[in-house]
């Protein structure tokens, strides 16, 4: 049982974290359905459209993994205030029409997605770890638990954008969007700390990043499966509303999907995959298993939509079990990050774990292959993840070899502030 002190110290840094990541997810899921929408609305053609998104996921691979990565150098606080920043410039930018001003707007946002991604979550394990020594499981408390904001923020932002977007014009969900950035500025600024070894004059923390996934073979396969099974999310994404809207029957007239109650449909399996998560960590003790079982899951998922001949509900059941998986994956595999990235490299690692997720995106957008194609790519993806993180559960080291952050006795968290 801890002390007083230390159990209120739990619940601030709890407290922290979860506002500034509700408002930094909320800006996000406010500007997303309506960014298309937006630029068909300045007269651009579709492939100016997708040269604009192309643009994003290039500058999140490129300027992003090495901008994110400098929390690792500069600490990870001050990143995260250069989120609100980027990400608000680039809001203003979608009061113009003129290309190359969005351009440069998609070029700041693919920035910012990079350390929303990444930095914040570096910096509440580094405050843990580093700062207090906080137990594992309590941290996977608190990935649970923004997992599960993120799925309500999407639900809400979803509706507040749709009602904004009706009545003053697809630019006012961006324009909202830009005072939940400022308070996430305003959270980060007056309430976080920065835990004093997450900056660091060497300048080689790059290239420890790269040293670290090739001399750890356990880090190089969770990048690896974190890569393909956010690759698979990623084609899933660009490609559910062609797979819903295909027709029972040749002869039928293409269905008018409701959008709008699929996507919450689809959070809702995401805020209950992140609870079911919270039940799972009580039963089954390795988070290793339950990362292989969430992918096995997630790839029977996409064999259905695939070998099955088209059907509305059979295909939108197996996409709500794949949302589901994603609740689960994100706080376990966050989990899984925690215990195993050393933290003079955290923010870098995790970016580097984010390359081929954005390389296989711009290959999807660059070329058109059939739909089916894309979710073959998706269940082999997963198929692979299913192989190596086997590989991780067969030759899994005790907990306390995998460890690299523990310099200082663990603080014991009450049950009740849980």
């Amino acid at each position: 049982m801890m002390s007083e002190r230390a159990s209120s110290w739990f619940s601030s840094l709890r407290l922290q974290y979860l506002l500034a990541y509700a408002c930094a997810t909320g800006a996000d899921w406010l500007q997303g359905p309506h960014v298309y929408a937006l630029y068909e609305s300045y007269g651009l053609k579709t492939k100016d459209i997708s040269s604009l998104f192309v643009a994003g996921f290039g500058s999140s691979l490129a300027l992003g993994t090495v901008v994110a990565s400098y929390g690792d150098k500069i600490g990870r606080k001050k990143i995260c205030l250069l989120y609100g920043i980027l990400y608000g410039a680039s809001c203003l930018t979608k009061h113009s029409s003129d290309y190359w001003i969005l351009f440069v707007g998609r070029i700041l946002a693919g920035i910012a997605t990079s350390i929303l991604l990444t930095s914040f979550e570096a910096w509440l394990v580094s405050e843990a770890h580093n700062k207090k020594g906080l137990e594992e499981n309590y941290l996977t408390t608190v990935l649970t638990q923004a997992q599960q904001i993120n799925g309500v923020a999407a639900i809400l932002a979803g509706g507040i954008a749709q009602v904004a977007a009706s009545h003053f014009g697809f630019v006012a969900p961006f324009d909202l969007a830009i005072f939940f950035l400022i308070a996430t500025t305003v959270i980060v600024g007056k309430t976080w700390s920065e835990p004093p070894s997450s900056q660091t004059t060497d300048t080689s923390f790059f290239q420890n990043g790269w040293r670290v996934l090739f001399e750890d073979r356990d880090v190089l396969l969770l990048g690896l499966i974190q890569g393909l099974f956010e690759g698979s999310m990623y084609i899933f994404i660009l490609e559910w509303t062609p797979m819903l809207s295909q027709k029972d029957n040749p002869t039928d007239p293409t269905p008018n999907i409701p959008h709008g109650y699929i996507f919450s449909g689809f959070m809702t399996s995401v805020f209950v995959g992140s609870s079911i998560f919270g039940l799972l960590t009580k039963k089954i003790a390795s988070l290793e298993t339950i990362l292989l079982s969430v992918i096995a899951i997630s790839a029977a998922s996409f064999f259905v939509v695939i070998f099955f001949p088209p059907n509305f509900w059979r295909n939108f059941g197996a996409l709500l079990v794949f949302e589901a998986c994603i609740g689960i994956f994100w706080p376990c595999i966050g989990s899984l990050r925690a215990r195993m990235l050393p933290d003079g490299c955290r923010s870098t690692l995790m970016n580097f774990f984010r390359i081929p997720v954005n390389v296989v995106i711009i290959v999807v957008l660059l070329q058109d292959y059939p739909l089916l194609t894309n979710f073959l790519a998706c269940a082999v993806m997963l198929v692979i993840a299913v192989v190596l993180q086997t590989l991780i559960v067969l030759r899994r080291r005790p907990a306390h070899a995998s460890v690299h952050y523990l310099h200082e006795p663990l603080l014991s968290v009450p049950e009740e502030q849980i």
